[in-house]
């Protein structure tokens, strides 16, 4: 389908800089429609999870708009999910931001960064990522997109997959982390492509040409 003519849902669920990823969207041609209702999910062609803030909160908002099962559902159809920052993280089964637990979309969990000398946290500006070419799902969101791009990040905690072979790329800040997962119709980054300049729109029109 012509990415001009599909509907990129694009979920409110009070947790994110919406604007900044409407508007990077819009400029990569993408037809969007900020909802929180379900029946725009069911009907959407694409979906995107954006999220800045507290992992228990996010959750909580998500149940209470009763859009925990209509997300679950459509990932399971094979619809192209894009999650950023806290849209990684709640896609896990649980975090220790609280112990709370995430949506169980995939096996694993959400870390704090420790506390090492010299690292400030939370993480914030720009650094590389490195692809983990094995993946051959994340091949389609990074096209033409250079190993060890920067890309922009703000997060004190970062998730640890049960299973590597999701793992599309790492960063290394104190320590190797994975900053974004790639597996099937699912798609998600850490960093903020929203934020990220040239290579972060590139990123955003690959997820459109999924």
């Amino acid at each position: 389908m012509d990415k001009l003519r599909e509907m990129i849902a694009l979920i409110d669920y009070g947790m994110g800089n919406l604007r900044s990823v409407a508007k990077a969207l819009e400029n990569q041609g993408g037809k969007i429609l900020l909802t929180s209702k379900t029946k725009d999910i069911e009907r959407a062609d694409k979906i995107v999870l954006p999220g800045v803030g507290a992992f228990g909160k996010a959750v909580r908002n998500l149940r209470s708009l009763g859009l925990i099962e209509p997300l679950k559902k459509a990932l399971q159809s094979g619809k192209p999910f894009l999650g950023i920052c806290l849209g990684l993280q709640i896609l896990f089964e649980k975090s220790e931001e609280g112990g709370t637990s995430g949506l169980g979309i995939l096996p694993g969990e959400v870390k704090k960064f420790p506390l090492l000398s010299g690292m400030k946290i939370p993480h914030m500006g720009w650094n590389t990522v490195k692809f983990q070419k094995e993946n051959h799902y994340s091949s389609a969101l990074f096209k033409d997109i250079p190993d060890g791009s920067y890309f922009y990040f703000v997060h004190s905690y970062f998730v640890v997959p049960a299973h590597k072979e999701i793992i599309a790329s790492t960063t290394f800040y104190g320590i190797e982390f994975v900053s974004s997962i790639a597996w099937k119709n699912i798609f998600a980054c850490q960093f903020h492509p929203e934020k990220s300049g040239e290579m972060g729109l590139k990123l955003i029109s690959n997820f459109l040409n999924i």
